[in-house]
């Protein structure tokens, strides 16, 4: 080996030399990143549910956009005062953005539940730990040019309008204790103008599209096969 005369830059070009050799013979395994978004009432947060019963946290870590929500006071409000939740504005998009390229770079991340229908609620906080494959969900992920050009795989879930609105309906009042008059509105107001700008442009550009509108078990059982398949590797 050449010798440079210097002690410690003689130890630096040897583990230089070595991490190296190391990467070339045993390198890095990429972590897969996968995107989901689907309109409100497609059925995505029960897609997303079933996909994290079927693998352990340890392969699989998911993100969700829901929880960079902005506080209630910076949220924008509509020509009739009504504050609207679906607009990229209302997510804290660059901090979603650093937190996905953290959890890339192996590094655990702590961010605290958005809970935007109950002010009352002492929010928790969730860690993600790094995984082999990431999923981030979230009516804007594709909006995120970003985070778009990082997939490895971009689904949408899809459903038809009737069945969404229903789907909303069930769940505002249930979940949120909104009033019908308000989740038609938001959903005329809010809801579908979101869908038709942020989520259905990038249809011809995802590459799975899954109708929910009976079931959308065969599209989970080919999104849990490609995972399979990524973890062997692993």
């Amino acid at each position: 080996m050449y010798y440079c005369g210097n002690d410690s830059l003689l130890f630096y070009l040897n583990d230089w030399i070595n991490f190296e050799i190391t990467v070339q013979l045993f390198p890095m395994k990429k972590t897969t990143l996968i995107g989901i978004s689907g309109g409100s009432g497609s059925g995505k947060t029960s897609f997303i549910r079933t996909l994290r019963s079927k693998f352990q946290e340890s392969s699989l870590c998911i993100i969700s956009q829901d929880d960079y929500y902005k506080p209630r006071e910076l949220q924008i409000h509509d020509e009739n005062g009504v504050k609207n939740f679906d607009l990229p504005e209302s997510i804290d998009l660059e901090a979603f953005l650093h937190d996905v390229r953290l959890l890339q770079s192996g590094q655990t991340i702590e961010r605290l539940e958005y809970s935007f229908n109950n002010e009352l609620a002492t929010p928790k906080t969730h860690v993600f730990h790094p995984a082999p494959v990431i999923v981030v969900e979230g009516l804007f992920v594709f909006h995120i040019r970003e985070v778009f050009k990082m997939l490895d795989l971009s689904i949408i879930i899809n459903a038809k309008p009737s069945d969404k609105i229903i789907r909303r309906i069930l769940r505002d009042q249930k979940e949120r204790n909104y009033p019908l008059e308000d989740v038609l509105y938001r959903y005329k107001h809010h809801v579908m103008p979101s869908f038709e700008k942020f989520i259905e442009p990038y249809m011809d550009e995802v590459d799975i599209i899954i109708n929910n509108n009976i079931s959308y078990e065969k599209g989970s059982r080919v999104v849990t096969a490609y995972i399979e398949s990524v973890l062997k590797d692993h």
